[in-house]
Parts: structure tokens; sequence; C-alpha cells
């Protein structure tokens, strides 16, 4: 037992190194860095929404190399296909038999980039894979890689050209961040450095795939006590039975909301899990799953549910 412990100890020491990595690159935004982290502990899919040449597309391939995957970007447009995400069944004249070619998105680490630029249909190819960590073609099943992650790129929806995410691919990312200006000393950094995206492609593998798997075991097996439970349904209720919801959150987002808090409890070297890790991740995992009704306030979801309990 107590060499389970300190072995679970090293894989947490080489998490902390990797993230430290990452905010070599990407400057001034420790909280978002750790949400992202925090996602990919919790086996899910990361949305980073923001303006153009904010450190998006950087931020993903910095996560990648110091995760020690393999990364594949593919750039989102109005004439994307599905077959140019997934792959394609071609006829082999040599062989006299179909076979299939592999798509971008058989790769450890997809980034989807700039997301809503592409039409709706193309969009939903991602759904089967995102969930089943699979892609059907012509009625035959292809299993990903594991672990499989989609990070996908977003910009603001009053920009020309996109296309709104619809709510069910909304829900298959666990996290939504957003990264926004650097603080004005970071940007100094910025000006007088090196180019930021040259350094993330030379960042060292720090964690490979296998112990980021183990890392994920430990994350699910993080204690979580009654009472915690009673808060993130006290928070869920809230969220369906307010007014200034239209639809509340689904079981599956209560159970990424769990998932999450569990992931960031870990980073934090903890081994169970209390009601501050919960809210610490509350607004990246449910504002993006819950439209607001138009008698709404301009409060976030996540600010009006933490208000609601605090109250009881």
């Amino acid at each position: 037992m107590e060499k389970q412990t300190m072995q679970a100890q090293q894989l947490i020491d080489k998490m902390s190194d990797a993230l430290a990595q990452v905010n070599q690159v990407i400057l001034g935004k420790e909280l978002q860095l750790k949400l992202a982290f925090t996602c990919l502990i919790a086996k899910g899919h990361l949305l980073i929404e923001d303006l153009p040449g904010m450190g998006k597309t950087t931020l993903s391939h910095a996560l990648a190399n110091v995760l020690g995957l393999s990364y594949n970007r593919v750039q989102f447009t109005s004439d994307l296909l599905p077959s140019d995400v997934l792959g394609v069944t071609i006829f082999n004249r040599d062989e006299n038999s179909f076979e299939f070619h592999k798509g971008p998105i058989f790769s450890q680490v997809v980034l989807a980039d700039e997301i809503n630029r592409a039409s709706p249909k193309t969009q939903s190819a991602l759904l089967e894979a995102m969930e089943e960590f699979q892609v059907s073609i012509e009625g035959a099943s292809h299993p990903l890689p594991q672990p499989f992650f989609v990070i996908a790129t977003q910009n603001p929806m009053d920009q020309a050209g996109t296309y709104p995410l619809p709510e069910s691919q909304l829900d298959r990312f666990l996290m939504r961040v957003t990264l926004g200006y650097p603080p004005a000393e970071a940007e100094r950094e910025l000006l007088k450095g090196v180019n930021r995206r040259d350094m993330a492609k030379e960042l060292p593998s720090i964690i490979s795939p296998k112990e980021l798997m183990q890392l994920q075991l430990l994350s699910s097996n993080i204690k979580v006590s009654d009472a915690l439970l009673d808060y993130i349904q006290r928070l869920v209720a809230f969220s369906r039975e307010s007014a200034e919801t239209q639809i509340g959150l689904s079981p599956r987002g209560a159970l990424s909301l769990l998932r999450s808090a569990q992931a960031w409890a870990m980073i934090h070297g903890r081994g169970y899990v209390i009601p501050d890790d919960v809210q610490a991740v509350l607004a990246s995992v449910v504002d993006h799953r819950v439209t607001l009704s138009s008698m709404a306030s301009h409060q976030t979801l996540s600010s009006m549910m933490l208000e609601q309990v605090a109250a009881i």
C-alpha cells in the first residue's frame, strides 16, 4: 500500500512538472492551464473559446508534447467534409477489395481548429468519436488510439463565417475555457522573447501516455463523501428548477462536474473532494451546457448556482 502511494505521488509530481513547462510557454494563464490539465485527466474534451491570436493552438500543441501524445491539427472551414476528418474507404484494384484510409482524427490529440467555421454536418462527424472513442464508416467500426482527446478552438459567435455549435456537440466537451488577453507583464515577455509556437514544439515529453492513463485512474478513485454529492445535487437541481434557465444540466453534466472536481482535487494533492474543488471547476463545466432564458440576469449560470446554494 505504501509503495502504491509513493508511485501515485511520483505521478502527481511529474504532472506538476508538465504543468510548469506549459506555463513557461503560455504566460500569465495559470488558472486556464490548470483547468486544461484537469479536463484531460478527467478523460474529457476541451473547448477553448476566444479571439484569434490568443494562443489557443499553441496551448494544444504544448499539451500534446508534454504528455507525449501523437498530435494532429485539422483546420475547420466551411467546405470541410466529414470524410476529411474521419477518413474514407477506397477500392484497391490490386487487392480487389475496399480498404479504409484513416483520417486525421486517428491521433491521441486532435486539434479541431476554429470548429465553428465548419458546417453542422461536419461538426457532427466528431460526436461518435468524442463519446464512443471510435469511428463508424460504412458499417465498420474503427477504434481510436488511447488516450484520445479532442481540443477544439472556437471563435466568438459574432464573428463572420461562424456556425453555432449545437447543444449536443457542446455537451460532449467536458470543459470550456477562455484565455483572454495576457497581463501587461506577460505580454512584455512575449514581445521580448522567442516565438511561443516554436517553444511549444520543442517541449520535452514529461508524462508518457501510459502514465497519463494511470493518472486518469487515480483521479476516478478520489474519494467523494455523501455530503459532497448532496452539494453537487443541489447545484444541479437549481439549474433545472430555476426560471432563469431554459433546460437544466443533464445527468452527463452532473457526472462531468463530479469527474472534474475529482481531477482538480488530485492536482492539488488531495485524496478527497471538497466544495472548493467543485467551485473551482464549476464555471468551465456548466456555463456552456445550459442556455439561459430571456428572464435571466446578466450573471452566468455558475455564479447564480453558487449564490443559490450558499443561501440554503
